[in-house]
């Protein structure tokens, strides 16, 4: 999984121009590119899956093929004593459950983009500078989603009513998602809580300088304004993530199919 994740933050690094010394605005023909990119990845992920799936778990016998599938309670009829025609059943058993999650978490990751538009709208923020906040706030959104997928994952094997919880929170999300109007959409940079916070706790310079989240001012270093855009990014991704997530562990109780279909849903 290391390899997985240091493969993304690099061409997550080129996707948004970090290798590059100047800040510009990414144009509609470079967004629709890398999100043709990104896409694609997902999909060669997913034939992946489908030929060497059991890699992922280290499966290299029977035994220990029926091991996973006992562990996640996958649905696989295994043949006893036919680890190739097993090991076949359960790759593409995987590879359904990968792209399912990754179209659900897809699906609901498009109200994330609209609210990190409507907050960088609110606080102000020059398009230019849009690729470096979303570059570390989608890193932020990796660190959290692992924390947040690998544990939930081990509560579920604990504890099954865990299971309980998590759909009894997708009701909750269903129906405030239904009774929410247009005037909860908005963003008052003055009253959010993730501004009121640092405002209180943290030094902060009052301007915008330049893409840098920290300056130094009279020998002592300030928070700026674009640090806190990012707070109010990683703190909005971390309530999409508590909705979201629970969404993908109704499908497969394996973390790192979880962990894979959200992070390139997020990202793509």
């Amino acid at each position: 999984m290391s390899l997985f994740i240091l493969f993304i933050i690099a061409v997550l690094a080129i996707d948004l121009g970090l290798l590059s010394k100047r800040d510009k605005k990414m144009s509609l023909r470079e967004a629709l590119t890398w999100t043709f990119v990104w896409v694609s990845c997902a999909l060669g992920f997913y034939v992946f899956i489908n030929q060497f799936g059991e890699r992922i778990h280290g499966i290299t016998d029977y035994a220990s093929l029926q091991a996973v599938v006992e562990k996640y309670a996958k649905v696989v009829n295994l043949i006893p004593g036919d680890y190739e025609m097993s090991v076949e059943l359960y790759r593409k058993n995987l590879a359904l459950e990968f792209i399912t999650g990754y179209l659900i978490e897809y699906a609901l990751s498009v109200d994330n983009i609209f609210v990190i538009i409507l907050i960088f709208s609110s606080f102000g923020v020059a398009e230019r500078y849009h690729k470096r906040v979303l570059f570390w706030g989608i890193l932020g959104a990796i660190v959290m989603r692992c924390l947040f997928i690998f544990s939930g994952s081990a509560l579920v094997q604990s504890f099954s009513w865990i299971f309980y919880f998590f759909g009894a929170l997708l009701i909750f999300t269903g129906v405030k998602m239904f009774m929410s109007n247009e005037e909860d959409e908005n963003i008052d940079p003055q009253t959010h809580p993730i501004v009121k916070f640092f405002a209180k706790n943290f030094s902060v310079f009052p301007k915008y300088v330049s893409h840098h989240f920290i300056v130094k001012k009279g020998g002592k270093w300030l928070l700026t304004p674009l640090f806190i855009v990012l707070m109010v990014i990683e703190f909005t991704d971390l309530i999409f993530a508590v909705d979201s997530v629970p969404a993908v562990f109704s499908i497969t109780a394996d973390p790192y199919i979880i962990f894979f279909s959200n992070i390139f849903a997020i990202i793509g």
